[in-house]
């Protein structure tokens, strides 16, 4: 099993086995990330990777999980945004008893 140097935050370098690394890679931008606990802190640091580094580490044996966009990012957006009011009124609406029926009224074409 690979040794790999990586960098904490607050510990500064720091040597993990391959398998405390994870490489996270999207499918719609290529873009990646690695991840890992450091093993002094306990803290959970997150990078971004370049290409040849994804490659250097998916070579040393980590693993790596693939993932895409969430489709509601391509869909049409119509109306005005959501203001801070709308959901201050929304929680109030919550507090009725009613607020289910009141609200797929709301929805109803």
């Amino acid at each position: 099993m690979a040794l790999i140097r990586a960098t904490c935050s607050d510990c500064g370098d720091v040597e993990l086995r391959s398998r405390d690394l994870k490489v996270r890679r999207c499918r719609d931008t290529d873009s990646a990330t690695y991840l890992f606990r450091c093993p002094s802190c306990s803290m959970i640091e997150v990078r971004d990777a370049e290409s040849h580094v994804v490659d250097v580490l998916l070579a040393a044996g980590v693993r790596s999980t693939d993932w895409t966009l969430p489709a509601e990012l391509a869909e049409a957006h119509d109306g005005m945004p959501i203001t801070h009011d709308d959901v201050l009124d929304f929680h109030d609406l919550l507090s009725t008893h009613d607020w289910f029926s009141t609200l797929a009224s709301m929805t109803e074409r």
